[in-house]
C-alpha cells in the first residue's frame, strides 16, 4: 500500500505552508499530491506550482468537477500537465453537487451517471489525439450544422495513458467507477464496512468491463491525528466540525451523498440529527451529535502503533493508496504527522 497527501483547498491561509508539506511528503517518498477544488482554488493552477517545486511525487487532481469543464479542455489540461511535471499527472474527476454545479457553474445536475461516462469517453478519446469526434446525449462534437471540425488534440502528454479517477460514493456510481477509470476516489472510509460500501460494487464494474481489481487504485482520503492513545477523544474531536459539514451540510436534505454513506455504514439515526442540525444552523450542535465511533472509524487516530494496525485493516480491505489528510495548528505538527505515517506504514510492513 503506498501513502499518499491531500492538501485540500489552496487559499485558506495556508498556502506556504501546503507547499512545504508537499516538497516533505515528496523527500519522505509519498507517491501523490492531491489538490482539490470547489468554489475558490481551481486544482490545476496549485498542481502546476506544486509539480514546478517538487521531484518525484505524482501530482493529482481530487478533483477537477465535471461542471466547470467541457471535456477537451480538460484533455487540455491533463495532457499540458503530464508533460510539464514529466509524467507525474494523475486526472481525478468527479460530479461535485447540486448546489456548486447549478449555483456556480450554471449546469443542471441531472444524469450524473451518464454525464460522467460520456464525459469520460470524450477525454480519454482527445488524449489519444486521435482526431475528435463524438455524439451522445450530453455532447456532439463537432456541433452539426456548422463550421466545426474534428480536429486534435496538439500537445503531446508524457505518457501514452494518464491514469483517471472518479470521486464515488453511491453504489451505482461506485459500480460505473470500477468499469470505467483506473481508480476510485473515497471519502470516509471505514475499515469495517469498506467492502460492503465500495469494493464489492467497484469489484462489479470490473467485472462487468471483463477486468479484475488487478492494478485499480483504491485511493480514500483519510485524516490523521498523531498523539498518546488515551487522548483518542481530544484527537477525535478535532474533527468534528469537519464530519459534520459533510454528513449534514454538504448538499441539501433530500440530496447528500456523505449522509446517505453514514446511514449505509449503521449510524441512520445520527446521521438524520446531525443532518437536522446543522442544517437549522446549530452547526456546534451537528458537530457534537458525530458518534466519537463514526470518526474513530473512518480517520487515523493515536499513536504511531495504533495508526499501523488501521493501515494493516485498510490495507487487508483493498486499499491501494492511502491518501492522508494530516492535522496541525502549525507546520511543523503537519510535518510531524507526515513522517509518522510514514513510520506507521513501516511498522506495518506495508511499505
Amino acid at each position: 500500500m503506498q501513502l499518499g497527501i491531500n492538501l485540500g483547498y489552496w487559499g485558506a491561509g495556508m498556502d506556504a505552508d501546503n507547499l512545504v508539506v508537499a516538497q516533505e511528503a515528496d523527500r519522505l517518498g509519498y507517491a501523490v499530491c492531491w489538490a482539490a477544488e470547489a468554489y475558490g482554488s481551481d486544482a490545476a493552477t496549485v498542481l502546476t506550482w506544486v509539480a514546478a517545486q517538487t521531484r518525484r511525487i505524482d501530482v493529482g487532481s481530487a478533483i477537477f468537477q465535471i461542471p466547470a469543464r467541457q471535456p477537451a479542455m480538460t484533455a487540455m489540461t491533463a495532457a499540458t500537465l503530464d508533460s510539464l511535471s514529466q509524467g507525474r499527472f494523475r486526472l481525478g474527476l468527479g460530479v461535485s453537487g447540486p448546489q456548486v454545479s447549478e449555483g456556480w457553474y450554471g449546469v443542471k445536475f441531472d444524469k450524473p451517471l451518464a454525464r460522467t461516462r460520456e464525459y469520460v469517453e470524450i477525454v480519454r478519446k482527445a488524449m489519444t489525439r486521435e482526431r475528435l469526434s463524438y455524439e451522445g446525449e450530453h455532447w456532439t462534437l463537432p456541433l452539426p450544422g456548422g463550421p466545426g471540425k474534428p480536429i486534435k488534440l496538439t500537445v503531446h502528454p508524457q505518457r501514452e495513458h494518464i491514469p483517471l479517477y472518479i470521486a464515488a460514493i453511491g453504489p451505482k456510481n461506485l459500480e460505473q467507477t470500477g468499469e470505467i477509470a483506473d481508480g476510485a476516489l473515497l471519502i470516509f472510509p471505514s475499515a469495517d464496512h469498506l467492502e460492503d460500501t465500495a469494493v464489492r460494487h467497484l469489484r462489479a464494474g470490473r467485472e462487468k468491463a471483463g477486468k479484475t481489481l488487478d492494478g485499480f487504485d483504491v485511493c480514500p482520503t483519510v485524516p490523521l491525528a498523531v498523539g498518546d492513545d488515551k487522548d483518542l477523544t481530544t484527537l477525535a474531536d478535532t474533527f468534528r466540525p469537519y464530519t459534520a459539514l459533510y454528513v449534514g451540510g454538504m448538499g441539501s436534505r433530500k440530496q447528500n451523498f456523505y449522509n446517505q454513506l453514514a446511514r449505509r455504514m449503521g449510524y441512520e439515526r445520527e446521521a438524520a440529527e446531525i443532518q437536522d442540525k446543522y442544517l437549522t444552523g446549530d452547526k456546534q450542535g451537528a458537530a457534537a451529535a458525530v458518534p466519537h465511533d463514526l470518526i474513530d472509524r473512518t480517520t487515523l487516530l493515536g499513536s504511531v502503533d495504533r495508526i499501523a494496525d488501521r493501515m494493516k485493516a485498510y490495507a487487508a480491505a483493498g486499499v491501494t493508496t492511502l491518501t492522508l489528510a494530516p492535522a496541525g495548528f502549525t507546520l511543523d505538527e503537519r510535518l510531524a504527522s507526515l513522517r509518522a505515517g510514514t513510520e506507521a506504514l513501516e511498522r506495518a510492513g506495508l511499505a
